[in-house]
């Protein structure tokens, strides 16, 4: 039976993160897919990549087992991130070599590298990762990982400079952490949320629930897989399962801010809006203003307010409308490069209308439009980005810049219920102009593009 492949754990950051030097964003998936998953696979490697961001930022013993246990190990160090250093960290007192650091040659990093044989790589205009800047790469790192796996069988390279530095500091005996039940439970794990991934793009709930029914005991499964399957039951808008899942999660997990921004939204999704804002506002109270519970808190009073203004109840409306308002722009405050808080208080300024808000909406627009604009450039756009530009085009009344943006939303629809969404939004615009005597007769060519795109292709 062939030997099987070493493992090599992958330190880095999750999706896209913002350039602590002032950049544009930078999108760490991209650089993963297409560098460093080929690179450690080329050299003959399997590649596990950290899954701590999932899991709210915990450093849990499946965390410690693969630090501890992989037979080797490449850190991004990119944007000092916290998470990264600390998990280096951990990694240099148990392996003193088969430890390889990376980073992008223009970040400004919190100590020098040097001593660690980094690898620097480039990234290219506006931080972008494209072809040349991936093939460099792959083939720098997967050249290093080979000269690695060279020198931990003749004579091991010490790399960690806690064994360089520390005489005497003996390394634990790995051979005694039962180190293939270890490398069996992580192929596990990783096949485990390969299924979950098939089932979310499928919108199989079903299948879901048969994964959850195999993987036995709450207690027994790993913290990334927990996480994986309550994010993969939003994603198939299993509310309920969220829930029933959320009630049997470890204390720990329950009490991280993602696991409580999740249930909120659910519990929202489920039209218990008391419960949601009670679960929201306190996470407020203990991590304070941030985009993402601003911008949750500001949905439920959105929804409380459509569901007064559907009674009849004007004034009760009324004032949800001002509390989604304050939350949304609190949101984007907090954080001007996350535009979504900030094209829904656009949005909802429209609908407000009086001169107040319109002034508001007239020093907001250009700031959202332009952290739009900045995404665009530094990431791979999605259906969401050109469909805020959309929305902020409407709202200036720039008719020649809304059809631009629309032929690009139509481009990137990738579930009808999308431009379902964005129909629905430009149609909350149309009505506030009409009551304001406004012309209208452009947007509804708008929403009747999006509405065709959600009715899809056999739609008469």
């Amino acid at each position: 039976m062939p030997a099987a492949s070493p493992l090599c754990f992958i330190l880095m950051p999750f999706g896209v993160k913002q350039d602590p030097a002032g950049g544009q964003p930078i999108d760490f998936d991209t650089i993963y897919e297409t560098a460093i998953r080929p690179a450690v696979v080329a050299a003959g490697m399997e590649p596990i990549r950290a899954d701590e961001e999932r899991t709210g930022g915990i450093i849990h013993k499946p965390m410690f087992e693969r630090l501890m246990l992989c037979d080797y190990a490449v850190a991004d160090l990119s944007t000092g991130n916290a998470n990264v250093f600390y998990e280096l960290g951990v990694r240099h007192a148990a392996r003193p070599s088969t430890t390889l650091a990376i980073f992008a040659s223009r970040q400004r990093l919190p100590f020098d590298v040097d001593y660690l044989r980094a690898i620097p790589y480039e990234l290219g205009p506006g931080n972008r990762f494209g072809q040349d800047e991936a093939s460099s790469l792959e083939i720098a790192l997967s050249a290093r990982l080979k000269e690695l796996k060279t020198s931990s069988v003749e004579d091991a390279v010490v790399d960690s400079p806690v064994f360089q530095l520390l005489e005497g500091y003996k390394a634990p005996d790995i051979k005694r952490l039962k180190t293939d039940v270890f490398r069996e439970r992580a192929r596990y794990t990783a096949q485990i949320q390969n299924e979950l991934a098939r089932a979310r793009d499928a919108g199989d709930i079903a299948g879901i629930e048969a994964i959850r029914a195999k993987l036995g005991p709450i207690e027994d499964i790993e913290f990334g897989v927990l996480i994986d399957l309550y994010l993969s039951y939003r994603a198939v808008e299993g509310w309920s399962a969220m829930l029933e899942l959320h009630a049997s999660m470890p204390d720990v997990l329950k009490r991280t801010v993602m696991v409580r921004e999740q249930l909120g939204f659910a519990y929202n999704r489920l039209g218990l809006r008391d419960d949601a804002l009670r679960t929201l506002e306190g996470v407020l109270d203990d991590q304070g203003p941030n985009s993402e519970t601003c911008g949750l808190i500001g949905r439920i009073y959105k929804d409380l307010w459509n569901d007064a203004r559907e009674r009849g109840d004007e004034f009760l409306a009324e004032g949800y409308l001002d509390r989604a308002i304050e939350f949304y722009t609190n949101g984007f405050e907090a954080d001007l490069r996350d535009a979504y808080p900030g094209v829904n208080a656009v949005t909802l300024l429209e609908i407000k209308g009086d001169e107040e808000a319109l002034e508001l909406q007239a020093r907001l627009l250009p700031v959202v439009r332009f952290a739009v604009e900045r995404r665009l450039e530094s990431t791979r756009p999605d259906y969401w980005d050109h469909a805020t530009l959309l929305e902020l085009a409407v709202i200036a009344e720039d008719q020649k810049a809304a059809r631009k943006c629309l032929t690009a939303t139509l481009a990137h629809v990738r579930e009808v219920w999308e431009p379902k969404t964005t129909a629905n939004n430009l149609g909350l615009i149309r009505e506030a102009r009409r009551e304001r005597k406004l012309e209208v007769s452009w947007i509804d060519h708008v929403i009747e593009a999006l509405e065709n795109s959600a009715a899809g292709p056999e739609a008469p």
